[in-house]
């Protein structure tokens, strides 16, 4: 993310597990070398002011309900005037039992089954028991139980949670050490809890959904006089309220709440607060180019330029709010938020950019990019995941994102792509002055991104051994996940680097001067010449540098980490997803458990180096010579952001990020849990996490635009 704004536990494995597994059945229908001891192998706006409504919108079939005219609803049925008293008494009779079974835990799914304090206690124990040998010994048993880590992750989230319900609630930014909230916009905007929602509705926590649900219906509003960002609104609070819509209708089992309309659990709160939301964001994309304004003001819905770098918005800000935009048209029949995100990236790829890699910033009122400062981290990032993930979105039916992702993807390849220089590490590089300028061997924690990006745009989020037996699997495809291991291998490092095995917000690189390009060292790679390269040479050399093991020993500093330099300004840490993003992808395609090693080794850094503790004392409860003595009883009550995450003990922050909410304990509870659990197959997870079906196009949702002929080099 580029902006920075900022009792007890439903058992999900006895009794809820085979009604999750009989859920999935239905919905399925419609290596050598080592890391910490692990193997790895190597349109055009069709302008008008109003909203206009889609003809023949879904064409023969539908794939997903409207809201206007809400087709699956069942009517709403009125309760009869009279009701004789004997149905009373046996209504009243159920209610008292009902009331006693679920006091008593027979009810899981409803009420937490041990209180959070405890909840922190065990974790705090647990915390305490990490670098036993027994603890370590499990880590490398063959037989590792993933449901009880991703009940750990679960843990996790739910202190994380009721810290902030506790003293944070509805407030937009959280403090977890000094205890207190904060608002970004005078009124609020429910960042938090928006932000994640979604998160508890797939870790099944209902009775925290059913009270973020009531706030949201008692206290979000949007009609507010202040302005806001328009990107992190989007993605966050647009997402969040998408994501909880199809979540709800698609898999009601998961945190079930009374319904709105019978039939549609959530359906027309969370569908009506977003149209609400996205027809006050839609006056950013009221600029003379049709790029959107950094900011909006949500009561007038006016566009405001930044108020830094020239009036310029971020261009992974403009081109990453398509996929919530399109969702929103589909669900509600309105195209004008389709063609509104449609026509920035016709503006974007009419400037026909070398090898479809684009500048950082970028002009609202012409619509021309400022400056040549060229990377795939903050500013840039999310620009690139969302070309792959528009054509994925439409179920493939738009093949002029595909077509811009692979042109991207083999620029990142020519001119970004190196090697470090003493353990060949695969580093994405920056251009900060254009592309045939000096590199700059940084990354951006951000970057991280990339690895599962690339592995799903490979495979479209089918596993590998499926995705291999298609017959447009290629040469290309093959090149394109090794790749994306090598960069894994990466930003993995970047972990192991540091004092708490937490990554820096920002790594620097040792590399050759001048520095071996990819380009340079597999010219024929099909990375690099498309399809007249030669994989062969590609592969086996790629497969050389991946097979090589980052191992630390104590007697000297291994060839990896001579080639990592942490700058003093970059070593915080901001709780961030990244990584563990690409390693969920990564686990979920190549099904290669590494990932899910190394994602379990990134969950106990930051329950160890990230907790806030609270102790208090109480009275023996021995008598004798020690009544005096106090005990003491520690428990965690929260995570936070570091200053300091090369030092131990760290530095903190007393910053909790939504984020942390609603991406990096939402990646590692997945990448915990089976791969037939929020389906790749079936989704896409915008740049917050928030995961939104795949669907058809119909009706005047289609590609408005045509690209610009091109002159192929290729």
């Amino acid at each position: 993310m580029s902006f920075q704004p900022t009792q007890s536990i439903p058992s999900f494995s006895s009794s809820q597990r085979p009604l999750e597994d009989s859920y999935w059945r239905p919905s399925a229908t419609k290596s050598n070398g080592s890391l910490g001891g692990y193997g790895f192998a190597k349109s055009e706006n069709s302008g008008g002011s109003g909203a206009s409504k889609l003809s023949s919108f879904f064409g023969g079939t539908r794939d997903l309900p409207m809201y206007k005219d809400k087709p699956y609803f069942a009517p709403r049925r009125t309760a009869p005037k009279r009701v004789q008293r004997q149905v009373l008494y046996v209504i009243f009779g159920l209610f008292v039992i009902t009331f006693i079974w679920v006091w008593l835990g027979g009810w899981g799914n409803v009420r937490n089954i041990r209180p959070s304090t405890a909840t922190g206690e065990e974790l705090w124990n647990w915390v305490q028991s990490l670098d036993s040998e027994a603890e370590k010994g499990t880590a490398r048993s063959k037989r590792i139980d993933w449901e009880a880590r991703r009940e750990k992750v679960k843990d996790a989230f739910v202190v994380s949670w009721d810290g902030y319900e506790k003293y944070g609630w509805g407030y937009d930014e959280y403090r977890p050490i000094s205890k207190k909230g904060r608002h970004m916009i005078e009124d609020g905007m429910g960042w938090m809890i928006v932000d994640a929602l979604d998160t508890m509705m797939i870790m099944n926590l209902t009775s925290q959904v059913q009270r973020a649900r009531q706030w949201i219906h008692n206290s979000l509003r949007y009609n507010q006089d202040h302005d806001v960002s328009t990107f992190e609104t989007t993605i966050r609070m647009l997402g969040g309220l998408l994501s909880a819509h199809y979540l709800s209708t698609t898999y009601p089992q998961l945190a079930p709440i009374s319904d709105d309309d019978a039939g549609a659990p959530g359906e027309d709160l969370y569908i009506e607060k977003a149209a609400d939301l996205a027809d006050r964001l839609l006056g950013a994309f009221e600029s003379p180019s049709g790029i959107p304004y950094a900011s909006v003001n949500l009561n007038t819905s006016g566009g405001i330029p930044s108020h830094a770098d020239g009036g310029a918005s971020s261009t992974a800000e403009a081109t990453s709010v398509q996929l919530e935009f399109k969702y929103l048209a589909k669900l509600t029949g309105e195209a004008e938020y389709w063609e509104a995100v449609e026509k920035v990236m016709k503006v974007v790829d009419d400037q026909e950019r070398e090898d479809g890699l684009l500048p950082i910033y970028i002009y609202p009122d012409t619509g021309q990019f400022r400056g040549q400062y060229i990377r795939l981290g903050s500013r840039g990032d999310s620009y690139y995941e969302y070309l792959i993930k528009q054509y994925l979105q439409t179920s493939k039916e738009e093949p002029i994102y595909k077509e811009m992702w692979d042109e991207a993807l083999t620029g990142i390849c020519r001119h970004l792509i190196t090697y470090t220089k003493h353990a060949q590490l695969t580093v994405l590089a920056e251009r900060p002055d254009g592309l045939h300028r000096p590199l700059l061997p940084k990354m951006d924690h951000l970057v991280c991104f990339l690895p599962g990006t690339i592995a799903l745009g490979a495979t479209g989020g089918l596993p590998l051994s499926v995705a291999k037996k298609s017959p447009d699997w290629g040469r290309r495809q093959d090149e394109e996940i090794l790749l994306a291991k090598e960069l894994m291998k990466t930003c993995w490092a970047t972990y192991l680097a540091t004092a708490t095995g937490l990554a820096p917000e920002i790594t620097y690189f040792r590399v050759d001067d001048p520095p071996q390009m990819m380009a340079d060292l597999f010219p024929d790679s099909t990375l690099i010449q498309g399809d007249k390269g030669k994989q062969d040479s590609y592969k086996q050399k790629e497969l050389e540098l991946i097979s090589q093991p980052l191992d630390a020993t104590e007697d000297e500093t291994p060839l990896w980490k001579q080639d990592i330099d942490i700058h003093a300004q970059d070593v915080h840490n901001l709780q961030r997803p990244e990584t563990a993003e690409s390693l969920f992808y990564m686990y979920r395609i190549t099904g290669d458990e590494t990932y899910r090693h190394w994602g379990w080794e990134m969950f106990k850094s930051f329950v160890k180096h990230t907790s806030v503790v609270e102790t208090d004392e109480h009275p023996s409860t021995t008598d004798g010579p020690d009544d005096d003595v106090k005990k003491t009883h520690s428990r965690i009550i929260g995570f936070t952001s570091l200053s300091n995450a090369n030092i131990i003990p760290p530095i903190v922050r007393d910053n909790m990020e939504s984020f942390w909410l609603a991406e990096t304990l939402k990646y590692l509870y997945l990448l915990f849990s089976d791969r037939d659990f929020i389906p790749l197959e079936e989704t896409v997870f915008n740049t917050e996490a928030h995961p939104l079906p795949r669907f058809k196009l119909g009706g005047d949702l289609k590609t408005r635009w045509e690209r610009k002929p091109r002159q192929k080099d290729l």
